[in-house]
């Protein structure tokens, strides 16, 4: 049975992704869920964060987010049963690949999956609804009526972010970094048939002559826009900043120029600095900025519940149809090493989803 892991080389050094043997699992405990693996999505592997919370491993283990059925469940497993039919993400400190055909999880990593929701679906919809969810649910409730600008849309996190907001009734905005994005944008519908688009004005920066600021102020009547979801922001100017995916991101004073009063901005951008003048137009707004991180819920056990109630959520969405996520075909096992490699470099625009 083989594990795809990722193997740590010399600093600078690209990341390089191995597939390992492995024999038997490791010894099962009480709480612990043995299943079989039927999709697992790929996502980048976080060495900065594994090196903060002092993760030191030789081998990492790869693809996180699975969908599978359960084969057996340990004596203390009260919410499993076999043949049921589960999702989860692994936490960050697991020992197993996602990326294998049998892995053990613990039963409060893992919630149940909707008999019409496919596997493939299922895996790839886990991280972006949970980031969706931390950020406009918990960081940054959505009310019926607030304006959301979702920059980047066409990302698969964008995407369900903007299906999010809008079954909240929020008014959306997105920016395309391209012209095959915007149209898809443009395609997007609500479920049921109704016709109107999911995204009331999508701005294409992609030839960087668009003033993203103007046209956020104009869509909403110069009042500013309540919420704010980034994709990365820009800290310096253009020409400090090299890179074509540098060049697409909004500059840090942009977003401050077009939040409204009371907006809330949700940054993505780790190493975010304010300085005294942003601070101040951000307290004459009385604006906050919060940061996304996923994360939190799988480092801390106290917020368990909520956690696991977002899954059950992301999975029903995904059964009525709320949810349709950004996923490029299904990857067979064989491939997954390349499939990987392409995700850690950032170069895949829909989720990669390994098939079993």
């Amino acid at each position: 049975m083989k594990a795809l892991y990722a193997q740590r080389n010399s600093p600078g050094e690209e990341m390089t992704f191995v597939f390992q043997e492995r024999e038997n699992l490791p010894p099962s405990r009480a709480h612990d869920v043995k299943v079989q693996v039927r999709a697992c999505a790929l996502s980048c592997v976080d060495t900065k964060l594994l090196a903060e919370i002092k993760l030191k491993k030789e081998l990492v283990p790869v693809g996180r987010e699975i969908s599978g059925v359960v084969l057996e469940v340990g004596s203390k497993v009260t919410f499993f049963q076999p043949d049921d039919e589960v999702v989860g993400i692994l936490p960050l400190d697991s020992e197993e690949s996602g990326v294998c055909e049998v892995i053990l999880v613990h039963e409060h990593y893992l919630a149940h999956k909707p008999q019409k929701v496919c596997w493939a679906e299922a895996a790839g919809t886990l991280r972006d609804g949970l980031r969706a969810y931390t950020a406009l649910h918990y960081l940054a409730p959505v009310s019926p009526g607030s304006s959301v600008l979702v920059l980047d849309g066409a990302s698969p996190f964008g995407t369900i972010a903007i299906q999010l907001a809008q079954h909240r009734g929020a008014k959306v905005i997105s920016t395309a970094h391209s012209l095959e994005d915007k149209q898809y944008l443009e395609r997007l519908r609500p479920a049921g048939g109704v016709r109107q688009p999911l995204v009331a004005r999508v701005i294409d920066v992609s030839h960087g002559k668009i003033d993203l600021a103007e046209s956020c102020l104009e869509e909403t009547g110069g009042l500013g826009v309540d919420i704010v979801l980034d994709a990365g922001v820009r800290l310096y100017s253009a020409e400090d900043e090299a890179g074509s995916r540098c060049q697409l991101l909004p500059h840090k004073h942009d977003i401050i120029t077009l939040l409204g009063v009371g907006g809330r901005w949700i940054t993505t951008e780790r190493n975010l600095q304010l300085d005294p003048p942003d601070s101040h137009s951000l307290y004459l707004k009385g604006a906050t900025v919060s940061f996304l991180n996923e994360e939190v819920w799988n480092l801390s056990s106290v917020q368990q519940g909520k956690y696991l109630a977002i899954l059950e959520d992301i999975m029903d969405k995904l059964s009525n149809g709320i949810f349709r996520p950004q996923l490029d075909e299904a990857i067979p096992l064989y491939e997954a090493k390349v499939s990987m490699e392409i995700v850690q470099k950032n170069q895949a625009r829909k989720r990669q989803v390994i098939q079993f």
